[in-house]
């Protein structure tokens, strides 16, 4: 394989939304360490869910392109089948044998280390990846993204690292991954806002394309504040020492999103503003990692 077809590659998974995936891992594998930290079980964990935040991603390529949702008007997705970088064919065997190198993993997780409990979650974190914008369920399409990646990126994710390394769920865990998926989500919500046009003309009814230009603004300032309320009754519960707070420090990057968002009459501008959302992230998901310290 060439140097730019390796480069194809790479910009197909979209990197800078990897961290998505580290965090919720990081947070668990924190909160676990009173059972022992086995840093092979990390490992597992680690590169089976990178290998679904990758296939998940490239699957939405895919699905996206076949329904035409991912046109050349379409903000959102990797470009790599517009650009002709990768063909669609070879994204489609990618599909394959990253969902079968998934399966390897999760089969040794849930037989070779006997947490049988933990096969609903895969299942559904394996199916869910697929269905967001495959058929026949796509519920991408539907406005359900936002809440399975809440779900995924969040417990699964939080308490599945826990449960992997620990050998036992927990609710502490549980409800420390609350802000963590609210977070993940926003970034798919916020993403949705560009390409809110082309959504629609291609049938694609996010959450964004359903609330309307309006409503939808008004939704992000209440989604943004509740993750911190989130984190702020984590900390006045114990559930997070006090270094969570330090989540407030983000708040002027907060307003400063908000304040992009409504001045900008067309929205297909705000994806050059997207970093803003993925700094809130980061930052606040490092406060939740050093409040589980």
């Amino acid at each position: 394989m060439d140097k730019e077809k390796i480069k194809a590659w790479i910009q197909a998974s979209r990197p800078p939304f990897f961290i998505a995936t580290l965090i919720p891992i990081i947070i668990g594998f924190l909160m676990a360490k009173d059972h022992g930290w086995n840093g092979m079980r990390f490992l597992l964990v680690l590169i089976a869910c990178f290998v679904v935040h990758f296939v998940t991603n490239i699957a939405n390529d895919y699905f996206d392109y076949i329904q035409g949702a991912d046109s050349g008007n379409a903000i959102g997705g990797s470009r790599v089948i517009h650009q002709d970088k990768i063909t669609l064919s070879q994204l489609g065997w990618a599909i394959i044998l990253l969902y079968f190198i998934g399966f390897i993993i999760s089969l040794y997780i849930v037989f070779g280390l006997r947490l049988y409990g933990l096969a609903p979650l895969i299942l559904f974190a394996f199916f869910s990846s697929l269905f967001y914008v495959a058929p026949p369920i796509r519920y991408g399409y539907h406005g359900l993204g936002e809440l399975f990646v809440a779900v995924n990126m969040g417990p699964i994710m939080v308490v599945g690292t826990y449960w992997v390394i620990a050998d036992k769920p927990s609710w502490d865990a549980f409800f420390v991954s609350v802000p963590v998926g609210l977070m993940v989500a926003s970034i798919l919500y916020y993403q949705s806002l560009p390409d809110m046009g082309t959504d629609e003309s291609a049938g694609k009814r996010t959450l964004a394309v359903r609330l309307g230009k309006q409503w939808s603004f008004i939704v992000l300032i209440l989604w943004l504040t509740i993750i911190y309320l989130t984190i702020i009754a984590l900390v006045a519960t114990g559930l997070l020492a006090w270094p969570g707070l330090l989540s407030l420090m983000t708040v002027p990057i907060f307003l400063r999103l908000i304040r992009i968002v409504r001045s900008t009459e067309d929205w297909v501008l705000l994806d050059q503003h997207g970093k803003y959302v993925r700094m809130l992230y980061f930052f606040n998901g490092l406060s939740i990692i050093f409040g589980v310290l």
